[in-house]
């Protein structure tokens, strides 16, 4: 990865790095909280709950946060939303310290499952606000010619911090105390905002204040007449509903399934990861030589393959090579997919169309997660647990050879 980018442009280097370290506590948290909704509950439904709210915010907000998003600041919004994860981080902790017995699945955790449910929908607001933010502010960094590369460097940092190193980090802070996570988190959120706030972007010119429904039929309007993009969202979608749901149940999963313990748990996570940072290395250079229709052709038929194994198999190692496959897949749909939008958007309607596009593409997350857990709840009477819990990886599996199949007819780039 070359890094002439990090080296000249100071902003660039800013950005990458607060991504780098607001994604290395994702990566923590992504181990954590749901590690902690099992020590409150053994059910599936209900630690499905603790998921389906943190991705619900996608579904209810990205629309208004979008138009917001264009007529304010962009690189303070991502400072105030670090700043709010930042302390609901540490109101984490000071409800895992608030429960002295939050050492085994039998503890009773009700009131503390709908605090952690509440922490996890607020935390996924300011998720909203902080990448759609993030995202916009980008070509405003980098030349349009750069993109393909800055972000393939970004997304390859980000899974790095939040998918190779967060998870197992996260194992051995559980296994030690469930509060530590936690805490870290709350630390490395912190550093991210000063990095945001040490930002210097030109000026640049908000667009006119509009009335909101008119500003963001303006953003529908361009994605309309606009199908390639339109088409993304709606595959996008269906893509997280099924992976969300297939990580909502990959906790469980993993300790009733492959028998692993949070530090063998993270370490499963980082090894999918490794695909991820293979996929950021590889993708802008893909892309380039196969095209854009091919590399999203490609991906889909990975995410089919993964899904039918994760569903048919009972490995971990099986498990590990599925996961490192599927980030490498999402690697090169996602380097393809935002640096196609963010070279065809105007500036002006960056922040609403990108808020559209997330809207149709990670509104269905929260769909995803609590069907998920729904899907193993009324199974496990039927079809036994281990069957149960292998199904939402087969539903997944149809899905994603679907979408193949449309893609294939649909799919069309100018």
């Amino acid at each position: 990865m070359s890094n002439a980018l990090i080296r000249t442009n100071r902003n660039y280097r800013l950005l990458i790095s607060a991504s780098a370290i607001s994604n290395l506590g994702d990566g923590i948290s992504m181990v954590a909280l749901p590690w902690l909704a099992t020590l409150l509950t053994e059910d599936p439904l209900m630690i499905s709950a603790v998921a389906t709210a943190q991705r619900l915010p996608w579904l209810l907000f990205a629309l208004p946060i979008g138009v917001w998003t264009d007529h304010s600041d962009r690189r303070l919004l991502m400072l105030r939303a670090d700043l709010v994860r930042t302390v609901l981080m540490t109101l984490t902790v000071l409800m895992v310290l608030s429960q002295p017995q939050l050492s085994s699945a039998a503890a009773t955790g009700g009131s503390a499952l709908f605090t952690l449910t509440l922490i996890a929908f607020l935390f996924g607001t300011a998720e909203v606000v902080r990448d759609n933010a993030a995202q916009t502010v980008l070509p405003s960094i980098v030349a349009p010619e750069q993109l393909e590369k800055a972000n393939g460097q970004m997304l390859s940092a980000e899974q790095v911090t939040g998918q190779f190193i967060g998870p197992p980090l996260a194992g051995l802070l559980i296994a030690s105390s469930v509060a530590l996570p936690f805490g870290l988190d709350s630390a490395f959120y912190a550093v991210s905002a000063l990095l945001v706030w040490l930002i210097a972007l030109p000026i640049r010119k908000p667009s006119a204040r509009a009335h909101f429904l008119p500003a963001l039929l303006e953003g529908f309007t361009w994605m309309r007449r606009n199908p390639s993009i339109l088409h993304l969202a709606l595959m996008l979608g269906a893509i997280n509903a099924v992976f969300v749901g297939g990580m909502t149940i990959l906790v469980i999963y993993a300790q009733e399934v492959l028998g692993l313990s949070p530090v063998a748990y993270g370490i499963l996570l980082s090894v999918g990861a490794l695909g991820g940072v293979e996929g950021g290395l590889l993708a802008p250079d893909l892309a380039r030589r196969i095209g854009v229709r091919h590399s999203l052709l490609l991906a889909l038929a990975v995410f089919f393959l993964i899904n039918l194994m994760l569903g048919l198999c009972s490995s971990a190692v099986i498990a590990g090579l599925a996961l490192f496959l599927e980030a490498m897949a999402g690697m090169l749909w996602n380097v393809v997919t935002v640096s196609y939008r963010q070279r065809r958007i105007p500036d002006h309607l960056l922040g609403r169309v990108n808020a559209v596009h997330r809207f149709f593409g990670w509104g269905a997350m929260s769909l995803g997660a609590i069907s998920a857990g729904a899907t193993v709840t009324l199974l496990t009477p039927i079809a036994g647990r281990m069957d149960a819990l292998h199904m939402p990886y087969l539903c997944a599996a149809a899905v994603c050879a679907l979408l193949a199949v449309l893609a294939h007819l649909r799919l069309r780039f100018e």
